[in-house]
C-alpha cells in the first residue's frame, strides 16, 4: 500500500517537473525571440547611452544618433533581419513619428534641448526612428512567432478608429481628449480578437486587447529609459529626471494600437492580393 503511493507520488512529482522543465523552455525560446525582434530598440537605446557619455566629435550627438539609426537600418535590410515589405512599413512609421514629433514639440509637449544640424522645427530627425523601432518590432515579431488573427473586425471598422485615434493626438490640444472612449471603443470592437503565435511548434493564442495592455507597459519602461538618457525631455523634467507620469501608458497604449492596426491591415491586405 505504501509502496503504490510512493510510486504515484514520485509519478506525479515527475510529471510536475517536465512540465516546469518545458514551461521553463517555452519561456527562453519566447524571450530569445522577442530579443531578436526587439534588436532595432535595443541599438536606439544603447546608443543613447553611450553618445550621453562618451564624447563625440565632429557632429552634435543627435547627428551622430541619425547616422546610427540609418546605418542600422541599412546593415538589417542587408542581413536579412528585416525584409523590404517591412522596410515600407517601418519609413510610413517613421513619417507618422515626425510628424506626430513636430506637432508636439510645437505645443510644448516636450523638448529636444541639444543642438543638431539635422533638426526640423525643432525635432532632430533620429527621433523617427524611435516610432519606427516599434513597428520593426512588430514586423519581426509578426513573423518569428507566426502570429495570426482570430476574429479580427473588418477593415472598414479598423482603419476608422485607428485614423481617429492618430487624430486625437492632435485635436485634444483644441478639443476635449476622446482617449478614454476610444479605449473602449477598442475593447468593444476587439472583444473577441484573438492574437495566435508559435513558440517551438506549440500554438498559444491570447485577448488582443491584453497585447495591447503589456507592450503599452512596456514601452513606457522604455520611455523613462529614454528619457534618463535625454532623448527627449517632459516639462517637469527640465530641472532634473523624473519618473514618466503613469499617465502616458495611456499615450503608449494608443500608439501601440494604432501601430498594430497599420501592420495587421497591411498584412492582411497583401495576404488578400496572394
Amino acid at each position: 500500500m505504501r509502496s503504490s503511493l510512493s510510486q504515484s507520488l514520485n509519478k506525479g512529482e515527475l510529471r510536475v517537473g517536465k512540465r516546469l522543465d518545458h514551461a521553463l523552455r517555452q519561456l527562453v525560446r519566447f524571450g530569445w525571440q522577442q530579443a531578436l525582434s526587439c534588436v532595432f530598440p535595443v541599438v536606439i537605446f544603447a546608443s543613447l547611452a553611450l553618445t550621453q557619455f562618451l564624447p563625440l566629435p565632429w557632429l552634435p550627438r543627435y547627428d551622430w544618433l541619425l547616422l546610427i539609426c540609418l546605418a542600422m537600418q541599412v546593415w538589417m535590410v542587408r542581413s536579412g533581419l528585416e525584409t523590404r515589405d517591412e522596410v515600407k512599413v517601418i519609413t510610413v512609421f517613421h513619417l507618422i513619428g515626425l510628424a506626430l514629433e513636430m506637432f508636439k514639440v510645437h505645443m510644448g509637449s516636450w523638448a529636444y534641448p541639444e543642438e543638431g544640424w539635422t533638426k526640423v522645427n525643432g525635432v532632430p530627425l533620429y527621433s523617427g526612428f524611435m516610432y519606427a523601432s516599434v513597428a520593426s518590432y512588430l514586423c519581426q515579431a509578426w513573423r518569428r512567432l507566426k502570429v495570426d488573427l482570430v476574429r479580427f473586425p473588418p477593415l472598414w471598422l479598423v482603419v476608422p478608429l485607428a485614423a481617429s485615434i492618430y487624430l486625437n493626438f492632435f485635436t485634444h490640444h483644441y478639443w476635449i481628449d476622446v482617449r478614454w472612449w476610444l479605449s473602449a471603443l477598442v475593447l468593444l470592437v476587439f472583444w473577441r480578437t484573438w492574437v495566435t503565435y508559435e513558440v517551438g511548434g506549440k500554438p498559444y493564442r491570447m485577448p488582443l486587447s491584453l497585447s495591447f495592455v503589456l507592450i503599452g507597459f512596456f514601452i513606457w519602461i522604455a520611455e523613462n529609459v529614454a528619457t534618463f538618457f535625454s532623448a527627449w525631455r517632459y516639462p517637469n523634467q527640465s530641472d532634473g529626471w523624473h519618473l514618466v507620469h503613469l499617465g502616458k501608458i495611456s499615450s503608449w497604449l494608443l500608439l501601440v494600437i494604432i501601430s498594430f492596426l497599420i501592420v495587421a491591415a497591411l498584412k492582411r491586405v497583401k495576404g488578400q492580393r496572394e
